[in-house]
């Protein structure tokens, strides 16, 4: 990793584009777009009549588009290929609810023939449950209620009960004329409405995909045209995701329902069609459709059979056929994801159903889709993103902050281990450990942290790494097995072998630069050499004494907070007079020229200095003499000589 690359990385910690991007998320936050999206919510509900058709048309051009394209691109005419897709996908959905229909009206036919299965199973779950207080209790008091109810009827028609004087009042019944006309209209209005609305439909969807390209441009000129890549971008994922999941969803549910509907035909359950194109349908509504669309067959089966064999034989067809969908037809069909977290899908189909009803629910994930694109790239509804999408909140090194703060570095670990999975262990802390601990070091430095947070971040952080030794002895050990069979992995071109080499890290002014030598120094051992670490509060309480120097030779000392020259200066000269011939570097990332002013090692007679681990481990591993400490001159001053005399040393 270079200096520009690491000053990248560290940028965000260190001051200004940390701040920036909490202002971003305060504007995005802020109270006009909150009531906006409160104010867009409340026209949708009241509007439902307007935007359920609208809504229902804009998914299905966007379901349509690919096919309409696809079409476009073999020579078929504009128009032909419109009418030809919306023909074909209406006549589906006709033929669709004709069976539908069939299906119902032969189920209803058949119900009572099930009512005996029905009340047998009844009585035998009351049989079993006769020893259960709660059952039995129950069942006395339905007993009580049903005698009190025909004693009461006996009562009422025993003529004992009558007044002999009493008559009874002659029943008139009103015999109106009904107008033909009218009676037409009352079977006909309710069914205008649906109608309509599909009729309604259709007609927006041909025009939405024969106007697309227009639609499209006119779009772009109400709200995107000063950021025309912007908005094509927006516009492109949104159809690219919601046609994507729509037409894959519709392949994964058909897929899903053809085996049950075969399965349940073949185990004799009644209206197999009927309950693989519920199924088929109601897999639409996330999560709960599919557990929606096993009930009622495993209804039927308890109905149907005497004994319970079929019963469990359905919930076995459907939770094997559930387990292979999701474990094999889903990741293969879909190429890209919603782009909506598992939580969002759930409280969007909850907000969805209550804005309009069951065709909310249908619809919820694919509008919610809609919402995050939006999100995406239009920087005022950014807050949607955040709430409802699956990308990361957090950068790496700021959810590792948030970790060590937390006091957690078990969880810390864990996501370490992640990362780790398909990088190294000196990638780890460039990118995530050092730039999180120059966060706490900014944090520091504002005045943020208590001693007690500082302390906190600092043992956490060696706790990280004490948790990741694990993983280092494994790099080590596969450094050295790919050494011995001449291979080339890692970072061995990068840095150097470390075996004979025995290196000290020390911690330059706290306990933040403590936990980074202690990745500095896990990094060194990776390679081979022997290294070990110096703490700050070691050095500040007992001087030189607290250097282990003896077999040592290099030392590199880390500090966090660039703005740390003349101490640098002092504890390396202070090292060099210990031992001459030892090399003494520094690490210190934000003497980067961006967020601090570079330092020349020859100032302070340091024999290095770098802005990243790899860097320091590079320079700590190489031969090379060292650096001699530069003899101080000092000037002194002459005081109470007159100008021109000599003095008595010149005579």
């Amino acid at each position: 990793m270079s200096s520009a690359e690491l000053s990248k990385t560290t940028k965000a910690p260190t001051g200004e584009p940390y701040r920036l991007a909490e202002g971003e998320l305060r504007s995005k936050l802020s109270g006009s777009t909150i009531l906006i999206l409160i104010g867009v919510a409340v026209i949708l509900r009241l509007g439902q009549e307007i935007f359920v058709p609208l809504a229902l048309s804009l998914l299905l051009s966007f379901t349509l588009a690919p096919i309409v394209s696809f079409l476009r691109k073999r020579s078929v005419p504009k128009i032909a290929a419109v009418l030809l897709a919306v023909v074909s996908a209406f006549c589906a959905i006709a033929v669709f609810s004709i069976v539908v229909a069939t299906q119902v009206t032969n189920l209803a036919e058949n119900i009572p023939t099930y009512q005996r299965n029905l009340v047998d199973k009844v009585h035998s779950l009351a049989q079993a449950g006769a020893g259960n207080g709660v059952l039995d209790h129950l069942s006395r008091a339905v007993e009580r209620v049903g005698a009190e109810i025909q004693t009461r009827a006996i009562e009422s028609k025993s003529p004992t009960a009558q007044t002999p004087t009493t008559r009874e009042p002659m029943p008139v019944e009103i015999v109106t004329r009904s107008d033909p006309i009218q009676t037409l209209g009352n079977l006909l209005l309710p069914l205008i409405s649906p109608f309509a609305t599909a009729g309604l439909v259709v007609v927006l969807v041909i025009f939405m995909l024969l106007e697309r390209e227009d639609l499209r441009d006119r779009f772009i000129r109400l709200v995107g045209l000063g950021d025309l890549h912007r908005t094509t971008a927006a516009l492109q994922d949104a159809g690219k995701r919601v046609g994507r999941y729509l037409l894959m969803q519709l392949v994964v549910n058909t897929l899903y329902a053809v085996p049950i509907s075969m399965g349940l035909w073949a185990l004799g359950i009644p209206n197999a069609i009927l309950w693989g194109l519920l199924t088929l349908v109601l897999r639409f509504v996330p999560y709960i459709g599919a557990i929606i669309g096993m009930i009622l067959p495993l209804f039927l089966a308890l109905a149907i059979a005497p004994g319970w064999s079929l019963v469990v034989w359905v919930g076995a067809l459907y939770l094997t056929t559930e387990l292979i969908s999701n474990n094999v037809l889903e990741p293969w069909l879909y190429g890209a994801n919603t782009g909506l977290s598992p939580l969002a899908i759930i409280i969007s189909a909850i907000f969805w159903s209550w804005l309009w009803g069951p065709l909310g629910l249908m619809l919820s994930t694919p509008l919610t889709v809609c919402l995050v694109v939006l999100g995406r790239h239009v920087p005022q509804f950014g807050v949607l993103d955040v709430l409802l999408g699956n990308e990361p909140v957090l950068e790496p090194h700021e959810k590792l902050y948030q970790r060590l703060l937390a006091g957690d570095p078990n969880e810390a670990s864990d996501n370490a281990e992640e990362f780790l999975q398909e990088e190294y262990l000196v990638d780890y802390y460039d990118n995530v450990g050092l730039p999180a601990l120059l966060l706490g070091e900014t944090d520091r430095q504002r005045g943020v942290l208590s001693e007690n947070q500082i302390i906190l971040v600092a043992s956490s952080s060696l706790s990280l790494v004490e948790n990741l030794s694990d993983i280092a002895e494994e790099e080590e050990n596969e450094d050295e097995t790919a050494s011995d069979a001449g291979l080339e992995t890692g970072f061995e071109l990068e840095l150097p072998d470390g075996q004979g080499r025995s290196l000290l890290c020390i911690g330059g002014r706290g306990g933040l630069d403590d936990a980074a030598a202690a990745m500095l120094s896990q990094v060194l051992e990776v390679q081979g050499a022997t290294s070990t670490t110096s703490s700050y509060s070691d050095h500040a309480a007992r001087g030189s004494l607290a250097f282990p120097i003896d077999g040592v030779d290099t030392a590199i000392v880390i500090y966090l907070n660039g703005n740390s020259k003349s101490r640098a200066r002092q504890i390396v000269r202070r090292l060099k007079r210990l031992k001459p011939d030892l090399r003494v570097g520094l690490l210190m990332p934000t003497a980067n020229g961006l967020d601090y002013a570079p330092i020349d090692p020859s100032e302070i007679d340091a024999d290095f200095i770098e802005t990243s681990i790899a860097q320091a481990a590079r320079s700590g591993l190489v031969m090379s003499t060292p650096v001699s400490l530069k003899t101080v001159v000092r000037k002194i001053a002459r005081r109470g000589l007159p100008s021109g005399r000599p003095s008595a040393a010149s005579n």
